[in-house]
């Protein structure tokens, strides 16, 4: 029986097709797809054994010794788990590392139990290969609208309700700040370009479909946290025309609060629990402010620092996170506002913005924007 083989690689990943890695956990970590789960065929140390005796005595002695290992009720029961995942996703695709003789193994074990699986030619080397390629092509080609603003004008909640834009942060798992890690950390950088170069793939699709029109980002340095903006994105950032949001110091403290506290806690609380939720905030809290002391004055950094505790200690007993709003508030005009207007020096002359104006107006102008053409002039300051 022949049993199907595909190298679809884009239709794979814009219709979110379930995907099965029987790859070691090892190499899952260290590279995936959004739409993957892996339920491995070797476990680290069976593969490192495998790969030891491949080195010493030659492929036939590395297939003996896996079957070995992958036999029995060992055999059963990982084949147990692969039925289950094909019964909960029935259009499931199947992929190793090259997508040979792991994956390869796998699909007969499966067909036999009456299971047939399509496997992916070339495996997660050849799928990974086609998103770099792809995302060099299209992050140098798409048209861009980078949305700017101070800290806490709530750019991502503007992202948030476009259909054309990508949210940086929101793959990374960082809000792009000194205080911007979350809990669980950030994807691998593998992990980060792989979901960046699908969602351009996705929204590439999309224009081709509906023609060409702007795709809005954050305004953001070439880290968002830990992980790198692949530079071919970057310089096409760079050359993009600016829209900026222009908010009161007051509803930024009510956006900050909400971005560096409240929400924060909620992710904490699925994290780590009720009990822990609060206590683990307020650590990263305190290290994040301990981080940026240099830049505040050892003086000031102290007295933010006795205000961000007082503020913990209110909230845990009364539940409010009000007392945050003043640490908050002093952060944003002594350490965020200077950044953000040292940044715009930096950059020179931009030429006129697109538009400027609150967060509300800017959302009705660039949903606006995406029904048409990207304009050469707009509102400016």
């Amino acid at each position: 029986m022949t049993l199907p083989l595909t190298s679809h690689y884009r239709e794979l990943f814009l219709r979110d097709v379930p995907l099965l890695d029987v790859r070691a956990p090892v190499e899952f970590a260290q590279g995936a797809f959004p739409n993957a789960h892996n339920l491995p065929l070797l476990t680290d140390t069976e593969r490192h054994d495998v790969g030891l005796r491949y080195n010493e005595q030659g492929q036939p002695a590395a297939i003996e010794l896996g079957h070995s290992l992958v036999g029995g009720r060992t055999r059963e029961a990982r084949l147990r788990g692969w039925l289950q995942w094909c019964e909960r996703h029935p259009d499931g695709h199947l992929y190793c590392f090259r997508g040979g003789m792991r994956s390869g193994l796998v699909q007969e074990w499966l067909a036999d139990a009456g299971r047939p699986i399509p496997r992916v030619q070339g495996g997660y080397k050849a799928m990974r290969r086609f998103l770099l390629e792809s995302l060099e092509k299209t992050a140098s080609t798409i048209p861009l609208v980078l949305l700017s603003g101070r800290t806490g004008t709530g750019k991502t909640r503007v992202i948030e309700q476009l259909d054309d834009a990508v949210d940086l942060e929101g793959l990374a798992r960082h809000r792009g700040s000194a205080f911007g890690r979350r809990p669980g950390g950030q994807p691998s950088q593998i992990d980060f370009e792989n979901a960046l170069a699908i969602r351009l793939l996705r929204l590439q699709a999309r224009q081709e479909a509906d023609g060409p029109r702007p795709v809005v980002l954050e305004d953001e340095s070439k880290l968002v946290g830990h992980r790198l903006v692949p530079p071919v994105l970057f310089t096409n950032m760079k050359a993009a025309p600016r829209v900026f949001i222009e908010e009161s110091l007051e509803s930024r403290v009510q956006v900050t609060l909400e971005d560096y506290v409240v929400e924060p806690l909620v992710e904490y609380t699925e994290h780590h629990g009720a009990e822990q939720a609060l206590p683990r905030l307020g650590a990263e809290l305190l290290a994040s402010l301990d981080r940026i002391r240099n830049r505040l004055g050892g003086a000031r950094h102290q007295e933010l620092r006795y205000m961000l505790t007082a503020a913990l200690e209110v909230q845990a007993r009364t539940g409010s996170a009000d007392a945050h709003r003043g640490w908050i508030e002093a952060l944003l005009a002594e350490y965020y506002d200077p950044l953000y207007d040292h940044a715009l020096r930096r950059q020179g002359d931009m030429g006129a913005p697109l538009f400027v104006g609150c967060r509300n107006e800017v959302l009705a102008f660039l949903q606006q924007l995406a029904s048409g053409p990207l304009p050469s002039t707009g509102r400016s300051r």
